[in-house]
Order: structure tokens, then sequence, then C-alpha cells
């Protein structure tokens, strides 16, 4: 199995960047309210460590998600799947890893940038950990 060529299927990656943009964003508000669960279930106690429980929560989120389903909320509702450059599901550690660089590049905004950079400009749509990782999104069904 490997994954469409977007030389001859340009559809599978078209609108791409746009879509995850738009799940990232759904990804934001999933992870904001889970991180709102978890300062109530600590009685607010974990506010003093904020920004740990949001990237610990935010790398969680994604793991479980990337690892079960293949593709988080976000990616789930604007149609878009992660898969690895054989056209395979990654497995649960390349899930974990690109979970935790994702919530790392936010940390060196300049690599963010970069990422950024990169999914409007390579083939694959892909970003810096992406490539680091042989992994690309892709539309779960491409459009006519």
């Amino acid at each position: 199995m490997s994954l469409p060529d977007p030389e001859l299927q340009p559809e599978f990656y078209g609108d791409v960047p746009l879509k995850r943009a738009l799940a990232w964003g759904i990804d934001v508000v999933v992870t904001l309210a889970l991180t709102l669960l978890g300062l109530v279930l600590t009685l607010f106690v974990s506010a003093f460590f904020l920004p740990v429980l949001f990237g610990a929560i935010s790398i969680g989120y994604r793991t479980v998600m990337l690892a079960r389903y293949g593709a988080t909320l976000g990616m789930m509702i604007t149609a878009l799947k992660w898969r690895g450059l054989d056209g395979r599901e990654p497995d649960p550690m390349t899930a974990f890893i690109y979970s935790a660089m994702h919530t790392g590049l936010w940390t060196v905004f300049p690599l963010q940038i970069a990422s950024i950079v990169m999914i409007l400009l390579t083939p694959y749509r892909q970003g810096l950990h992406d490539m680091v990782l042989g992994t690309t999104m892709l539309h779960r069904v491409a459009p006519d």
C-alpha cells in the first residue's frame, strides 16, 4: 500500500493546509476543555502547573486519538487522515512522538513557523514533525 502521488492525484492534498489549520483550531478547543476539566477535578491546585497540564493533556489527547483512530477529533471533522508515507496507519509510539513533537514545536515558535511553511510548500503537505517521522495528512476521501 502507498499514498496517492501528489503529482498524479493532487486532489488528495489540495485543501490539506486549510483543513489542518481548521482541525488544529478544533483540537485546541477540545484540549482547552479537557484542561479546564483537569483544573476542576484537581480543585484548581493544578493551576500552579497550567502550562505543564495543558501540554500533558495535549500530548495525551493527540496520542490516544491518533493511535486509536488515525485522526484527532478536528481531523475527523475536516475529513483528514494521518498516514505514513507507505500508506499505513502509524503505530502508537509514532503517535506519541508525533504528539510530543507537535507540542514542542509550539514552545519553539520559529520551528512552528518553519513547519507551517513546509506544510504550504511540500508536495505531501508535510510539517516538520511529519518530515522527521515520515508521515502526512491527506483527505479521507478525495473530492471530485
